[in-house]
C-alpha cells in the first residue's frame, strides 16, 4: 500500500469515526456494546430476536485460541468423535506457558500439538514467538468488534483493542473446534466511566489495580465491563490492553473498551508496519470496522454505572497476596519494604511501552545488590523492538536476567519463583498466595515503571525515588457507584419457542443453602474427584455433603437449590453439576455463579439462574433466627416458564405471589443442549448429523 492511499484511509477514519446514524428499530429498549457484539456472532436467533443480558445464545466465535493445554483440547476432541475441525481458519495454536520446561514429557506435548495443528492446517504458533493473547492482538486475530475466545481466563485483555474477549472451559473449545460453535449467557453489564485527565506519572495499571482495590466487594463479578468516558482517547492503547487484562482478577468476565480515534490511529500504524497483504490487518479490514462501527444505543440498559476521577488517582500496588488489597506507593515506600525479586514480565505488562517506561527508569543505574530483576518480552516481535532502540539492552546492562518470551514467573513455571520468605513485585496480573513461588512469599503488583525502580532502590519505590526526590503525596481517590433497577420490558421477539422434549415450565420448592462462596469441594469432595468408579448413587449420596452433612436428609428430587453468590467458586471439577444432577435436581438458583461452575453445569445439562433479589428476600426473611441452618426448605416455590422467560415464587405451591422477574431466554439451541444431555452429547450428535 502506498503512502497516499494510507493518509486518504486515516483522513477516511477522522471523518467517519464521530459520524453516527441511528435506525429505527421494535425492541422496546436499546442494546449496549457488549449486546450488539454477541448479536453479531449469535447464530440460529429467532427472527426479530434482539440479544440483551441474561439470554442464552449459541455464538460462532471469530477465533478461539489454546495454548499449552491445546493437546489436552485436541483429545477431549477426539473423544467426541471428531477427526477434522470445523473451521481451521477459526482457530489459533499457541506455545507459551511452560517453555522454559525441556522434559521428554513436556516436549512431547509440544510436539504433539505441532503436528496436530500442521495435519488439520491450523496457524500454530512456537514456543519463543510469545504469549498466545499478545500473538492474538499482534496477528489481528482479536480485531475490534469481533468475539474472539480462549481457553485461558485472560481473554479479557481483548477487549483492550474493542473486542469481546472472553474465557472458555476446554470442553467449550473443543466444541468450537468440532462445529465452529459454543454458548454463552450474556452477563448482566457494568458500565465503567472514567473522569478526568490521568495525571503524570499515572498509568494505566494504577487504573486497574485502583479500581480491583476500590471496588474489592464484587461489584463486576461474572459482569461484562464496557469502559466509556471523554477521556478515554486519551489512553494509549496498551493501558487499554493492561486495564482490560486484570478486569479478570476484577472477576469480571469481558472488559471492553469503545473503538474511537485514537484506536483506528493504532490499527493504521500496525497495518503499515505489517506491510501488505496481511491476512486480518489491511486497508479493507481498516475500512470495513470504520465503516461499521458500533456504540451503545443511547436508551441501553446497565445492571450498575460505577465511575472513577482518573484525575485523583496515584500510583498503586496491589498487596500483598491479593489483588483486593489495594496501598498507595507513597504509604509502602515510607515502609521501605525491601524487596528480594522484580518482575517485567506476562501478557498484562510487557509490551514494548513497558519495556520502553522500564528503561527510561533504570538506565545508567544498576539493580540493587540481593535483588534478582526478571524481563520477558510479551512477544519474540517485541523484544526484537526492544533490542532495536536499545531499551532492552538497557535493562540487561543494568542487571535484568532475561527469560524467553512466555509466562513463566507469572504462573509459577521455570526461573525465577518466589522462595519462602522473600518478597516480590511484579508488573503481572495475579498475586494470589504461591501463585509465583512459595506460599510463604509475599507478592505485590505495580506498574512496569514502580518495579524498574524497585529493583534499583532494593526496596518499594517510585521511579521519582531513583532521582533522589521523595514520591508524591497521594491523593483522594473520587469514586461513585449506581445499581440500577432491572427493566421488566417485554422481549422484542415474543414467547420463546420450546422444543419438543424440552419442559415448558421448571418448578419446585426452594431449599435454601444460606451461603456465599460454597465452593466446588463444598458441592462435591475432593477426596473423590479423581476416583473414576464412583456411582451416581455415590455421588448422590456424598453431593454438599463437606457444606452441611444433613443436606442429603433434607432434600429430594425435584427440589431447587437457592444459594448466595459465587456459588460453585473453586476448582473446574465437572462433578461438582454432575453429582446435583445425580440427586435428580435440575435447576440451581443462586445470587451468581462462579463462572467455570456456571459453564460446567450447562455443559452437563444443569440449569442455572441468577436472581439476586430472590436470595436476598430469603436472607432477610430468616435474618431474625438465632439458629442458622445451613440447609432449610423454605415453603416457597419457584415456577420457571420457559415460554414467557418468567420466574414467579409463591409462599406454598400455590399462595401468594412473593416474587414475578423476567428472566433471560433460554434459546432452542441451548434447549437442545439440555435435551442432548450437554454440550459433548450435542457435539456427538450435530457430528453424526454432518456425516449423512
Amino acid at each position: 500500500m502506498n503512502q497516499l492511499n494510507i493518509r486518504g484511509l486515516a483522513q477516511r477514519s477522522r471523518a467517519k469515526l464521530f459520524s453516527r446514524s441511528f435506525a429505527s428499530t421494535a425492541i422496546s429498549r436499546g442494546q449496549n456494546l457488549t449486546e450488539k457484539i454477541v448479536q453479531k456472532y449469535a447464530v440460529g436467533l429467532p427472527e426479530g430476536k434482539f440479544v440483551h443480558s441474561g439470554d442464552y445464545v449459541t455464538i460462532k466465535p471469530a477465533h478461539v485460541m489454546s495454548h499449552d493445554n491445546s493437546w489436552p483440547v485436541a483429545l477431549k476432541f477426539k473423544g467426541l468423535g471428531a477427526s477434522k475441525v470445523f473451521d481451521n481458519r477459526q482457530i489459533v495454536n499457541t506455545l507459551d506457558h511452560d517453555v522454559q520446561n525441556k522434559s521428554e514429557k513436556n516436549l512431547e506435548k509440544y510436539e504433539n500439538i505441532k503436528n496436530f495443528a500442521k495435519e488439520q492446517g491450523i496457524d500454530f504458533y512456537p514456543a519463543g514467538r510469545g504469549i498466545g493473547h499478545q500473538i492474538m492482538i499482534e496477528e489481528g486475530y482479536a480485531f475490534p468488534l469481533n468475539v474472539t475466545v480462549a481457553s485461558d481466563s485472560h481473554s479479557n485483555t481483548y477487549g483492550g483493542i474493542g473486542a469481546l474477549g472472553t474465557p472458555v472451559v476446554r470442553t467449550d473449545a473443543a466444541s468450537i473446534w468440532a462445529t465452529g460453535q459454543t454458548w454463552w449467557q450474556v452477563p448482566p453489564v457494568a458500565k465503567v466511566e472514567l473522569k478526568g485527565k490521568l495525571p503524570k506519572g499515572v498509568t494505566g495499571k494504577d487504573v486497574i489495580v485502583s479500581l480491583c482495590g476500590l471496588f474489592n466487594n464484587d461489584e463486576v463479578l461474572n459482569h461484562a465491563i464496557e469502559f466509556v468516558g471523554e477521556e478515554i482517547e486519551n489512553l494509549p492503547v496498551d493501558y487499554r490492553l493492561t486495564i482490560a487484562n486484570m478486569t479478570t482478577e476484577w472477576g469480571a468476565l469481558s472488559g471492553l473498551f469503545p473503538v474511537d480515534d485514537t484506536l483506528i490511529r493504532w490499527y493504521t500504524n500496525r497495518m503499515i508496519k505489517l506491510g501488505p497483504g496481511h491476512p486480518r490487518i489491511n486497508e479493507e479490514t481498516l475500512s470495513d470496522l470504520i465503516t461499521n462501527k458500533m456504540d451503545a444505543d443511547p436508551d441501553a440498559y446497565y445492571a450498575k454505572t460505577l465511575t472513577v476521577d482518573l484525575s485523583t488517582m496515584s500510583p498503586y500496588i496491589s498487596g500483598p497476596n491479593s489483588v483486593k488489597i489495594s496501598n498507595s506507593l507513597e504509604d509502602l515506600s515510607n515502609k521501605n519494604m525491601k524487596i528480594n525479586k522484580a518482575y517485567l514480565v506476562s501478557c498484562t505488562n510487557s509490551r514494548l511501552s513497558d519495556i520502553r517506561a522500564a528503561a527510561d527508569v533504570i538506565k545508567g543505574k544498576k539493580v540493587a545488590p540481593g535483588v534478582e530483576f526478571y524481563i520477558a518480552a510479551a512477544s519474540s516481535e517485541v523484544q526484537k523492538e526492544a533490542e532495536s532502540d536499545g531499551s532492552w539492552n538497557s535493562l540487561i546492562d543494568a542487571g535484568a536476567i532475561t527469560l524467553p518470551a512466555g509466562c513463566g514467573p507469572c504462573i509459577g513455571l521455570g526461573t525465577g519463583l518466589l522462595e519462602e520468605g522473600e518478597v516480590g513485585i511484579s508488573a503481572t496480573n495475579r498475586n494470589f498466595k504461591g501463585r509465583m513461588g512459595s506460599k510463604d512469599a509475599l507478592a505485590f503488583l505495580a506498574s512496569p515503571e514502580v518495579v524498574a525502580a524497585s529493583a534499583v532502590m532494593g526496596k518499594i519505590a517510585g521511579p521519582e525515588e531513583v532521582e533522589g526526590t521523595p514520591v508524591k503525596r497521594v491523593r483522594d481517590l473520587k469514586k461513585s457507584i449506581i445499581i440500577h433497577e432491572p427493566e421488566q420490558s417485554e422481549s422484542a421477539g415474543g414467547a420463546v419457542e420450546v422444543l419438543a422434549g424440552f419442559p415448558e415450565s421448571i418448578e419446585g420448592e426452594l431449599i435454601l443453602c444460606d451461603a456465599d462462596n460454597i465452593n466446588t469441594d463444598g458441592i462435591y469432595p475432593g477426596k473423590y474427584t479423581y476416583q473414576d468408579d464412583v456411582s451416581r448413587e455415590k455421588m448422590a449420596e456424598v453431593c454438599m455433603e463437606n457444606y452441611d452433612p444433613e443436606f442429603g436428609s433434607k432434600t429430594k428430587p425435584g427440589d431447587i437449590i437457592v444459594s448466595g453468590y459465587n456459588f460453585g467458586t473453586g476448582s473446574s471439577r465437572e462433578q461438582a453439576a454432575t453429582a446435583i444432577l445425580a440427586r435428580d435436581m435440575k435447576l440451581i438458583v443462586a445470587g451468581s455463579f462462579g463462572n467455570i461452575f456456571s459453564r460446567n453445569s450447562i455443559n452437563n445439562a444443569l440449569l442455572t439462574l441468577e436472581i439476586p433479589k430472590l436470595i436476598n428476600m430469603l436472607k432477610e426473611k430468616y435474618s431474625g433466627n438465632e439458629e442458622k441452618e445451613l440447609t432449610r426448605r423454605t415453603g416457597w416455590f419457584l415456577k420457571w416458564d420457559v415460554k414467557a422467560a418468567t420466574v414467579t415464587v409463591t409462599d406454598g405451591k400455590s399462595g401468594e405471589v412473593v416474587l414475578k422477574q423476567k428472566v433471560g431466554e433460554l434459546g432452542t439451541n441451548l434447549q437442545d443442549i439440555i435435551i442432548k444431555g450437554g454440550l459433548e452429547g450435542w457435539v456427538k450428535a450435530k457430528l453424526a448429523e454432518n456425516s449423512t
